[in-house]
């Protein structure tokens, strides 16, 4: 089984949450010179919008400068504090993507043997090395896309001493995004593992479906948590 971890990025000021809607307001303000046009722009009522402006403002400080209405028409303009924010609000959703992004493979398993805060662990994909809470017998397997490494099936050696969890499989999808990309590998007992790699890597080992390979991945990027049985 393979997750794929999701989060919504916001800001806690002063008992006050900002969120993305709250950022696009801002946005719209700063787009639309103006609350009322803002309003009609996202779709929401002005007396939904105003009050909000206000309860972030009391928490955050100035967030808008209005001019009243006159021969300009008046309106709306953010403070350098907003524009503060929202650059603090993209970074911060910048940061979550990459967190979000990063699949986790999930394998259950059975603990056959320990050697202190490691154990050997037999699962339907073969047996494998993992950290282990202490006591747990039946567990399951979290590994991170990011630790796997896509090796061709003749590197299969234990030379390679510091990945000592290593599992043949056929090449299942395939997703590429930019520089990069996510190689979902299925192996025995009908578990898959993922793996992101560079697009350099997927075109220098040959990568597509149906091809075989072998996914390997350190036992201290292996944790265990105990399985509810």
């Amino acid at each position: 089984m393979t997750l794929r971890k999701g989060f919504e990025p916001h800001l806690a000021v002063d008992g006050v949450t900002v969120t993305g809607r709250d950022v696009e307001m801002l946005r719209a303000i700063d787009r639309c010179g103006s609350m009322h046009r803002a309003a009609e722009a996202l779709g929401r009522s002005y007396g939904h919008l105003q009050p909000r402006v206000v309860e972030l403002e009391e928490a955050v400080g100035p967030l808008t400068t209005r001019e009243k209405g006159g021969r300009g028409g008046g309106g709306t303009e953010l403070t350098d504090d907003a524009r503060a924010l929202i650059r603090q609000f993209e970074r911060l959703r910048v940061e979550l993507s990459g967190v979000a992004t990063i699949e986790e493979s999930v394998i259950p398993g059975t603990v056959t043997a320990r050697h202190g805060e490691l154990a050997t662990v037999e699962t339907p994909a073969g047996e494998l090395t993992a950290r282990v809470p202490e006591e747990a017998t039946e567990v399951e397997i979290a590994v991170r896309s990011d630790a796997v490494v896509l090796m061709e099936p003749d590197s299969l050696a234990r030379e390679h001493t510091s990945l000592r969890n290593q599992l043949r499989g056929t090449v299942a999808d395939v997703q590429r995004e930019g520089t990069v990309a996510t190689v979902t590998v299925a192996v025995d007992g009908g578990v898959e593992i993922a793996s992101v790699i560079t697009a350099e890597s997927l075109e220098r080992l040959g990568l597509e479906a149906g091809g075989e390979v072998v996914a390997a991945f350190k036992t201290t990027a292996a944790r265990a948590t105990p399985a509810e049985v």
